[in-house]
């Protein structure tokens, strides 16, 4: 096991090294305008997975996996010299769906404002179904017991003071 730091900062070399390649020596006409989010490395420091996106469409994305399958070798020979490692880490490409997922959230997030706004809509002009004021309050002379006066069983002749349930 290797410490979690060295871990992640040989991670971060990584992601940059493969990014510097993909912009300046990787000249495939496959690949289309790619970018690196995020490289992941195992605690062994045997395998790497690089997370990268691909602006366009599906078949542009296709082609752009192709071309970095083609490109792993020469990449992962770069990562070796540039990281001066024992053992190169494998590299595995893996398409990052984050653009998806920011999309999807932000029709989700659309679709709850304007079920928002229906709902002031109808609110608007809406009034409360119960009373004003829904608690209830002592007489107006402060003796909590005075608004159960007027109900039977309450202070009956046995002396006993009854409440009923409310």
């Amino acid at each position: 096991m290797v410490d979690a730091a060295r871990a992640r900062k040989l991670a971060d070399r990584i992601q940059q090294i493969v990014a510097e390649m993909l912009e300046r020596r990787i000249k495939d006409p496959r690949l289309g305008f790619v970018t690196v989010t995020d490289t992941r490395i195992t605690n062994d420091l045997r395998d790497a997975t690089v997370y990268y996106t691909v602006y366009g469409s599906d078949g542009e994305r296709a082609e752009t996996a192709a071309a970095l399958e083609s490109a792993k070798g020469v990449i992962r020979s770069e990562v070796g010299k540039k990281t001066g490692i024992r053992h190169t880490p494998s590299i595995t490409f893996v398409m990052d769906s984050l653009m998806e997922n920011a999309a999807h959230i932000d029709d989700l997030l659309a679709k709850a404002r304007a079920r928002d706004a229906e709902v002031a809509r109808a609110a608007q002009g809406a009034a409360h179904a119960g009373d004003a004021n829904p608690y209830r309050e002592p007489a107006a002379d402060g003796d909590p017991d005075d608004e159960f006066d007027d109900e039977p069983g309450s202070d009956g002749e046995d002396g006993s003071s009854r409440r009923s349930p409310s």
